[in-house]
């Protein structure tokens, strides 16, 4: 099928009125589908929604994939429609630890990939370059509020990581080490959150 037949189907049998140099900005992603196309695309293509996303990254994308309404995904998980609706849009997630985990359940995520498609990566970086450099047991709490990994798995990593990091900070200090500026300690906190998931087994 040519942009042309594809903007055709969309027409006849959806009623989207979109014109072929949209199919062409589609196909070589300059543009993306909004839900209502992506779906109509889907069916001229005989295909599924989810077949026509590369990689889901976002919570939107991973629905879709799922083949599920905001509505649907928001009963499902216990929030209403329209707080679902507003933190997809936002690509910030605020569930709570039970909605965290039961959103994991649903689109089927893994937690690095919850953590990504929930707007979480700086947030998570911030919280374990804290973990690392304090104490890293007020960290606990937070991180299982955010991750739906078990409390001793989560205590095992952020100990880690303090230890770790607080390893390379006294061997840069130490009497006669070369170059003392806590450059490594830096490196450290810089790479912080695969240090974290390679803790995890993530």
């Amino acid at each position: 099928m040519d942009p042309g037949h594809v903007a055709y189907g969309l027409r006849a049998q959806y009623g989207l009125f979109v014109n072929p140099d949209t199919v062409v900005a589609w196909e070589r992603g300059r543009a993306a589908p909004d839900e209502q196309e992506l779906t109509a695309l889907a069916g001229v293509l005989w295909c599924s929604p989810s077949e026509l996303i590369a990689a889901a990254t976002t919570l939107r994308e991973h629905r879709l994939t799922r083949g599920l309404a905001a509505e649907e995904l928001a009963r499902l998980v216990g929030v209403t429609a329209h707080a679902y609706q507003r933190m997809e849009d936002e690509g910030r997630w605020r569930g709570n630890e039970r909605q965290t985990a039961t959103l994991a359940e649903v689109l089927g995520l893994g937690p690095r990939a919850l953590i990504t498609a929930t707007g979480g990566d700086e947030r998570l970086a911030e919280l374990l370059r804290d973990a690392a450099t304090t104490r890293w047991q007020a960290y606990v709490k937070p991180a299982v509020k955010m991750l739906p990994l078990p409390k001793r798995t989560l205590e095992f990593a952020l100990q880690r990581l303090h230890a770790e990091y607080h390893a390379r900070m006294v061997a840069t200090s130490s009497w006669g080490a070369s170059g003392a500026t806590g450059d490594e300690g830096r490196a450290y906190l810089d790479g912080i959150t695969g240090h974290f998931w390679a803790a995890v087994g993530q």
